[in-house]
């Protein structure tokens, strides 16, 4: 997800000021995703600039808000609909990490193994924890369920990384 997007669905429910936007993003990712102040500030003078939102005038404390326009609204609509590209993910530095031990040879590559096991698990614990302890609602269970399958996901890849090793070694 983008900033952008992130912001624009923010705005859809009505006008917003730039700390009102930050609270409310890291809010609906669960805090996952922590926003610099400076990032939303910059990010909607993007938007303001490609005329995807306007200044909407100022709210009754004097702070200045930020309205979507219909191309914002057209444009967070063609990011809805639209499917996010699986093949196109940031690099994942575990697997980079456990290819370099095995390729490096001098590694003890089960360790390595075993170190991240135990902090996937420890992270595991800490978002179940968290997900039990949920009072922000359905987004935040959201983003909590993500994490926990995608830690789930990490601990059987594991798994599957020490068969491999176990195999490959008699």
């Amino acid at each position: 997800m983008s900033i952008r997007h992130g912001l624009l669905a923010l705005l859809s429910r009505g006008p917003r000021y730039g700390y009102q936007l930050r609270v409310e993003f890291e809010a609906s990712t669960g805090a996952t995703w922590p926003l610099n102040i400076g990032q939303v500030y910059t990010t909607l003078s993007r938007m303001e600039r490609d005329g995807l939102v306007e200044p909407g005038g100022a709210d009754e404390q004097g702070r200045a808000v930020y309205t979507v326009t219909e191309a914002g609204r057209a444009e967070l609509g063609r990011w809805f609909s639209t499917p996010v590209d699986q093949t196109d993910r940031p690099r994942d530095e575990l697997v980079i990490k456990l290819a370099m031990a095995v390729a490096a040879g001098n590694v003890d590559v089960s360790a390595v193994i075993l170190a991240q096991r135990t902090a996937t698990m420890r992270a595991l614990q800490e978002l179940t924890r968290a997900k039990r302890a949920n009072t922000e609602g359905l987004g935040q269970r959201l983003v909590l369920d993500s994490l926990i399958f995608q830690a789930e996901a990490e601990q059987r890849w594991l798994d599957h990384c020490e068969a491999v090793l176990k195999e490959k070694s008699t």
